[in-house]
């Protein structure tokens, strides 16, 4: 039974000093007289002309995120309620969609329409938002603190309702699974389905822990899937799906990263052609620290291959520390004559090119997903503090510079979901080899755009926060935490001149002979 009295204003109002210090928030009244030697900003900042007796609502939010009053610790400092008020400002609701103008795509948004999503994508949504609130970001936010991998019973939560194999797109290795209790089946999901599931991983907020939470295997376990021989995948794949063993790609090197053919790795054949002997490194390998496998880009005689290499002798990893949490598990892997059954080649000899080009266009298109995702995220946190932080006795919101900061970031975040839809649903009707053929640089474009839109974005959000932008906690700590690790997007699938280069060679291969101006 609750114990919270109701209190009139007035009554407030004589407990209006320091030994008797009483405040009203959001119609909560708080007893602050013992907590006031406690409270992190020192004892003046709460002996101020406008805080005790009066209501602080306006001076707590200004300084402080809700999420801080929801903490058993502050729950204590409430005594009771304002009489004949009701609390008007709500926390974090998990598996709700956020009403914040343009903080949800328009198919999320009531009232919009959708070519590409149905209603049984709408409950698919709901329920794998609900999923990710309850069981994910609570885990990130503290994995992303001490650096540790994600916990175990997450990826255990995740592999009941088949996740880990849904992340992996449509195909046959989703044969016979219930996927997310049976709201979709093997036969239905498609990449509007898993495009759902990448941007709600994103809503974590935590950029290290969103790749430790088996971004490795996104990007590692496809060229299994695709190329790797029955026994292989029958021996491996399960196992990865649910979460019990881990997987990455290490294709990246010191001297080559882009440039899958300045590849140092080589793997040479044993006398008796049974085995890869491979030996040399690899750099900025996310998962690689806690991976069981790893999906190697190899110099071999007959070009670059691609072949699956299983933790054990001569393989050693070792964590590099970046911009962002070491719960991703990024690490420098070295492999020292480690000894590989041919069998665990993929695809064929001297063909890695294909493998990994095949691999590229779905890894860019998951990070595309990402990057619109992560972008909605800083409108939400941007509206909210521009309408509540006051600068001049007015909202930030109504000064006409930070309006047009507000603006250049909708509008890049819608176009860049816009035509991310649109390739997803080129991604639906097109086989396999079409996607590699088409959609090679429509993906590197989208990747370039959405990256650079990511920085600008990120920018000018740290200019809205200020100071707060660049520290890690508080009120700008998601902004500051996105500013900080924007660039690995810029970076990871290929750098963005890369990428626009890329666009552009794809396109000028399709210059018809005859045209001229």
């Amino acid at each position: 039974m609750s114990t919270l009295k109701t209190f009139t204003r007035e009554e407030v109002e004589k407990h209006n000093t320091e030994d008797d210090l009483w405040v009203v928030i959001d119609a909560k009244v708080y007893d602050l007289t013992r907590f006031k030697n406690l409270h992190p900003g020192g004892i003046s900042a709460l002996l101020e002309e406008d805080i005790p007796g009066q209501d602080a609502t306006e001076a707590f939010y200004g300084l402080h995120r809700h999420e801080v009053l929801e903490r058993p610790q502050y729950k204590r400092l409430q005594i009771g309620i304002i009489e004949g008020e009701q609390p008007q400002i709500v926390g974090k609701v998990n598996g709700a969609l956020s009403d914040i103008p343009f903080a949800e795509p328009t198919w999320l948004t009531p009232g919009y329409h959708s070519p590409y999503f149905n209603e049984k994508h709408r409950k698919f949504q709901a329920a794998v938002r609900k999923f990710f609130d309850d069981y994910v970001y609570p885990d990130a936010q503290l994995r992303e603190a001490d650096g540790k991998r994600p916990s175990q019973d997450v990826f255990d939560k995740m592999a009941e309702v088949n996740l880990h194999a849904m992340r992996m797109g449509p195909g046959k290795h989703l044969k016979g699974l219930t996927l997310m209790n049976g709201l979709v089946t093997p036969e239905e999901f498609d990449y509007f389905h898993e495009l759902i599931i990448q941007q709600e991983v994103v809503r974590c907020g935590a950029r290290g822990y969103g790749d430790g939470l088996l971004a490795g295997c996104v990007i590692g376990l496809p060229p299994v899937l695709n190329f790797g021989s029955p026994e292989l995948k029958s021996r491996i794949v399960p196992d990865i799906l649910q979460g019990k063993k881990f997987i990455c790609l290490a294709v990246s090197e010191a001297h080559a990263g882009s440039d899958v053919f300045g590849l140092q790795t080589t793997a040479t054949k044993t006398e008796d052609g049974k085995h890869w002997i491979i030996s040399g490194n690899k750099k900025w390998i996310t998962n690689g620290t806690f991976a069981d496998y790893f999906t190697v880009g190899c110099k071999t005689e007959d070009g670059f291959t691609v072949i699956l290499v299983e933790r054990g002798d001569g393989v050693e990893t070792k964590p590099i520390k970046t911009a962002y949490s070491a719960t991703a598990g990024t690490a420098y892997v070295t492999f020292d004559k480690v000894k590989v059954p041919v069998e665990n080649t993929l695809g064929e000899e001297g063909g890695g090119i294909f493998v990994m080009l095949s691999n590229f266009n779905h890894e860019r298109w998951v990070m595309c997903c990402a990057s619109a995702r992560s972008q909605r995220l800083l409108i939400d946190e941007c509206m909210k503090w521009t309408a509540q932080r006051k600068a001049f006795g007015k909202p930030l919101n109504t000064q006409a510079v930070i309006r047009a900061k507000l603006a250049g970031m909708i509008a890049r975040t819608e176009a860049i979901q816009a035509w991310l839809e649109n390739i997803t649903y080129q991604m639906c009707n097109m086989s396999y080899k079409e996607q590699a053929n088409k959609l090679a640089g429509q993906l590197a474009f989208l990747k370039m755009y959405s990256t650079r839109s990511a920085a600008q974005s990120a920018a000018d959000a740290v200019q809205m926060f200020g100071g707060r932008g660049v520290t890690q906690t508080g009120m700008g700590k998601f902004i500051e935490h996105y500013h900080r690790a924007v660039p690995f997007d810029s970076l990871l699938g290929g750098a963005e001149d890369v990428l626009a280069d890329l666009g552009v060679r794809q396109a000028m291969r399709g210059m018809p002979s005859n045209a001229r101006l």
